[in-house]
């Protein structure tokens, strides 16, 4: 069993790895941030992931300053914080008056309401240890519900048979940053830091996995596309239709005859009985 506080230069590898890794995953966004800014429009981009980034970052400051001996948490999710701030006022900026006035109400939800609360709850219902307890299983529910997020993206992936919105590279980030931060806080004996990224780690390698599973395969939309249109240009087609009974067959070279023969005699017709 690891003891807290056995292993400081393991502890403190560990904690500036996931601090690295962590800031490379704040800022895998950008290039979408950038498209924005060319194109003067969020087309359709939601601001979820970055008020809720947010709403986390500072979640987790707020329990290392009430545990303590945790600056490397303050770090870096100091740096979210500027990040994601500057990521939601680009977004602010950009989007279209419907999709400003929800991104206003989640912040409204999230920060002022939510994090208002759980600060204002825990001074004053709480006292010394205790108060970081409770913030400290917060931080983990919230962290959990976090990372059981992407099975929504797991089951598009199985149903679909397409790794089309899976971003890889930010899959692998994802992991790497879930293995840095739970070595750090089973090194450091903080569980509520441990606990959450075990999952997250757990996840992250069923999105790998499935990725080289389905990278090749053709998608099962296209499939279906495909044979949608194959089915429309069949019915575009012209079709000829098909005379079975010889009899009708015969009325229809009986009247052209008729008709070529009236147009040279008009006192001369052939009588076709049916």
């Amino acid at each position: 069993m690891v003891i807290a506080g056995q292993f400081p230069h393991l502890t403190l590898t560990f904690g500036l790895l996931g601090n690295i890794v962590s800031f490379m995953v704040f800022l895998s966004p950008m290039p979408t941030f950038y498209k924005v800014y060319k194109k003067k429009s969020t087309e359709g981009f939601q601001s979820i992931p970055y008020v809720v980034g947010l709403f986390s970052a500072m979640l987790w400051i707020y329990y290392a300053l009430l545990k303590g001996n945790a600056m490397l948490l303050i770090t870096i999710n100091s740096v979210g914080i500027v990040i994601q701030t500057f990521y939601i006022c680009v977004f602010l900026f950009y989007a279209p008056k419907k999709a400003k006035m929800e991104s206003i109400k989640l912040i409204m939800l999230f920060i002022v309401v939510g994090f208002g609360l759980i600060v204002l709850l825990t001074e004053f219902l709480a006292k010394g240890v205790k108060r970081g307890v409770i913030v400290g299983w917060i931080c983990l529910v919230f962290s959990l519900c976090v990372f059981v997020a992407p099975l929504g993206v797991l089951r598009q992936v199985i149903k679909t048979k397409s790794v089309e919105y899976m971003p890889i590279l930010l899959s692998l980030a994802l992991t790497l940053s879930a293995v840095m931060w739970f070595f750090y806080g089973l090194l450091l004996g903080d569980f509520n830091i441990a606990i959450p990224n075990t999952l997250g780690f757990t996840f992250g390698i069923i999105q790998i996995i499935l990725y080289f599973v389905y990278k090749n395969r053709k998608p099962v939309i296209n499939d279906k596309i495909s044979e949608f249109k194959e089915k429309m240009s069949e019915m575009d087609e012209p079709r000829v239709p098909e005379i079975k009974d010889q009899n009708a067959i015969d009325i229809v070279k009986l009247n052209a005859i008729n008709r070529s023969e009236n147009t040279q005699n008009p006192h001369h017709t052939i009588e076709v009985a049916a």
